[in-house]
């Protein structure tokens, strides 16, 4: 068995990018951070990923697509969010809502969707493909369009979350 085998058989399905952005997120080692940095330097342009290491991101994340995703150094990310490509979590620096959101646990952001500005997206939460969320969502709601309209849904991410923790 070669060792690119046996990483990947200690991985799982997980893409070797993934792996490792969820290995710096568990550990407090400065050898991870530094060995992240490195991945982080060779994926950000090939791949338009930028996931600052200063963002708080809890286990479980999900990247089914690594291809322009963006991701502000301040946000705080729950656990078991799927994020899909070209979704962009951003800043909003002016209104009543400058700031950066805050994301629940088991939320799924379609491709192409945005959430800006200083809002909460509650748990349980299933944001379409290009929406733009620039309010409070609250908890088992499934977000669709533009501007957003918000639905209740009760396990609203049933069958969706991939590789919970």
């Amino acid at each position: 068995m070669t060792l690119w085998e046996s990483d990947k058989k200690r991985r799982g399905h997980l893409p070797v990018y993934q792996y490792w952005l969820r290995k710096i997120h568990d550990s407090k080692s400065p050898l991870f951070k530094k060995f992240y940095k490195i991945m982080y330097g060779i994926t950000r342009f090939p791949f338009s990923i930028e996931i600052s290491t200063k963002a708080q991101i809890g286990p479980g994340l999900y990247i089914s697509h690594p291809y322009n995703i963006t991701v502000h150094s301040d946000a705080v990310i729950g656990s078991n969010c799927n994020f899909n490509k070209g979704m962009t979590i951003g800043k909003t620096n002016r209104g009543s809502r400058a700031g950066v959101p805050v994301i629940g646990n088991n939320v799924w952001i379609g491709i192409n969707a945005v959430i800006v500005g200083k809002i909460h997206v509650g748990n349980d939460v299933l944001i379409a493909p290009n929406c733009y969320v620039n309010v409070d969502i609250p908890d088992h709601s499934v977000v669709i369009g533009n501007p957003c309209i918000i639905k209740y849904k009760a396990d609203a991410t049933e069958g969706y979350i991939t590789n919970p923790v």
